[in-house]
């Protein structure tokens, strides 16, 4: 079984999202998905979340592609790509943060995962940062 895995903070959980999630889906037979912690998302991104990380877990789950919805390790970012063991990692199209090492690290753990990046969905309509704003 091939398993697929895609990170973020679905803060909050849009179309843009449901969108990524069936794009990612289409990779593999099952999807992990690793929702950003509360206190990584003050660290990165500069603003409290809008919803507590396990409402937003909750609401993952909720969606039909997706077969697992787990938080992320508040310390080392990358050990749950250890845990899992994905096949394939799919980025968003507009996804920075812990992607430029990600390659190196998945060589440390000797993991050949394959590293798709997804397309936008309407960005223009569906990007967290201008519903926040709306």
């Amino acid at each position: 079984m091939k398993k697929v895995m895609v990170f973020g903070s679905f803060d909050p959980l849009h179309k843009g999202h449901r969108n990524l999630f069936q794009q990612a889906k289409k990779q593999g037979e099952y999807l992990i998905v690793v929702v950003a912690r509360d206190e990584t998302i003050r660290l990165l991104k500069k603003h409290e979340p809008s919803q507590p990380e396990e409402v937003r877990r909750k609401r993952v789950e909720e969606v039909a592609e997706v077969d697992s919805a787990v938080l992320g390790n508040p310390g080392d970012k990358y050990a749950i790509i250890q845990q899992h063991r994905p096949d394939i990692i799919c980025l968003g199209y507009d996804q920075s943060f812990f992607v430029e090492n990600l390659q190196k690290q998945l060589d440390k753990f000797q993991l050949p995962v394959k590293i798709v990046r997804l397309l936008p969905h309407h960005p223009d309509r569906f990007k967290s940062s201008k519903l926040r704003k709306e």
